[in-house]
């Protein structure tokens, strides 16, 4: 087993903040964010801040918020309380 690719981020109450994406080949950033949305929708966390418009993360299923909608909803996501312990092994794709 190798590390081919993944992303990194930041998580406040239940919002997810991505920060960076990588692949050592390819579409292994794909794997890896597929990876950690279905992690956080299991845990029910609605939202995860891509920062940015790329026709990457497009493909992906990303969507435009307005900024107004954007700051109501980390508003009251952060506020939630997490309840997870994050581990590799919990989004680690197996």
């Amino acid at each position: 087993q190798r590390l081919v690719g993944g992303l990194y981020g930041l998580s406040i109450g239940r919002m997810y903040f991505g920060e960076s994406m990588f692949s050592l080949v390819p579409d292994a950033s794909k794997a890896a964010l597929w990876a950690l949305c279905q992690r956080l929708a299991g845990w029910g966390w609605p939202l995860i801040d891509c920062q940015q418009e790329t026709a990457h993360l497009m493909s992906l299923g990303a969507t435009v918020w307005t900024r107004g909608a954007f700051l109501a909803a980390v508003a009251e996501l952060v506020d939630l309380p997490d309840g997870h312990q994050w581990r590799a092994e919990d989004v680690t794709p197996g």
